[in-house]
């Protein structure tokens, strides 16, 4: 922390809103956020396939309506939403109406089949997916201070810090909660209370189906000491400066987000369950059908790194049901999950 009193003091969530979201923010550039950071979007189209193939699994749960709704949370430049659209069966992709949510303006190559918008539409049927959103949803830092106090850290557009009030009200009720700070000098935490609010409001987008938030994630039983704030610049991490010149992004409770009837699980399990396996194919493969081989074999590296322990298969998968009824109305009740996603162990704590 610094000694420095001079200069304009904000905490971390207004800072990260003008960092970010601003005029001139970081999520405003032209290269988008493809330039800075790769997701699992962006790592393999084998991403997109999973999606696709959960949005089908939905569209026979709801019964095969007239329209069945995507909605692309946080879209970037639409490619995950593209990427889905090119992979939906075409008697799905016709009823399927696509929409892309984004503060960005809307990129000049895009499909037209995939609406713009700056805000979730109402009264979806369908899938909402939001695929490291919420970790861009800007949150207030808490420190405790040399009295065990858990403080609000301020920050200045250079990213120096230093201590502010003690926390107080819903957010200090939030930490006792999901995030009890130990009453040791310079421990830290991220309040997420913005987010549970924020997926609270694009769950209640959705009128029948399911809402996935993907994202890297903790449980309130293993939650960093030290918190997990941290800016990425053209590929690299960097330290987290709120002037626009970088991404900032915290890692999400996900265990806090989860409303009535939510789960968390982690990519790995939800892609495995989904079809997406990093198994090698066989090598007989290689001598009867060559090339076959050789696809195969770049989709299971794709697959592995999708799925990878220590990587992208440790994200976690908040799925959120919405008055999602399976099977014929007389039959016993079924979890609409374990419809949707077969066969995966629940590992995640809640």
């Amino acid at each position: 922390m610094t000694d420095d009193t001079t200069g304009d003091w904000t905490g971390w969530r207004a800072a990260t809103e003008a960092a970010l979201y601003g005029p001139d923010g970081f999520y405003r550039r032209p290269e988008g956020p493809a330039g800075h950071f790769r997701t699992s979007v962006h790592a393999s189209p084998l991403f997109a396939d999973a999606v696709a193939r959960l949005l089908c699994r939905l569209d026979e749960a709801l019964g095969r309506p007239a329209r069945l709704d995507l909605v692309d949370m946080a879209a970037g430049r639409g490619e995950l939403a593209t990427g889905v659209l090119a992979a939906l069966p075409a008697e799905v992709n016709a009823r399927t109406r696509v929409c892309a949510v984004e503060v960005t303006d809307r990129p000049a190559a895009l499909d037209h089949r995939i609406e713009w918008l700056s805000e979730p539409p109402e009264n979806i049927t369908g899938l909402l997916f939001a695929n490291e959103w919420l970790d861009n949803v800007p949150v207030e830092i808490a420190e405790t201070d040399a009295s065990g106090v858990p403080r609000r850290v301020l920050v200045r557009r250079d990213g120096r810090e230093r201590l502010g009030e003690p926390v107080a009200g819903a957010e200090a009720e939030w930490l006792d909660r999901w995030w009890p700070l130990p009453a040791e000098e310079g421990l830290r935490a991220e309040i997420g209370l913005p987010r549970d609010e924020a997926w609270a409001s694009a769950s209640a987008t959705v009128e029948r189906g399911l809402a996935v938030a993907v994202d890297y994630a903790h449980t309130v039983s293993s939650r960093p000491l030290f918190g997990t704030l941290t800016g990425f610049r053209e590929g690299r991490e960097t330290a987290p400066v709120p002037d626009g010149s970088c991404d900032l992004t915290a890692h999400v409770a996900l265990d806090a987000c989860a409303l009535a009837g939510g789960r968390v699980r982690t990519q790995r399990d939800a892609l495995r369950a989904l079809g997406i396996e990093g198994a090698r194919p066989p090598l007989s493969l290689a001598t009867t059908q060559p090339a076959e081989y050789v696809r195969a074999l770049a989709r299971a590296g794709q697959a592995a790194e999708l799925t990878a322990a220590g990587g992208l298969g440790d994200f976690g998968w908040l799925l959120q049901p919405v008055d999602l009824r399976v099977g014929f109305p007389d039959a016993p009740p079924r979890d609409p999950l374990a419809e949707l996603l077969v066969d995966v162990p629940d590992h995640e704590e809640q």
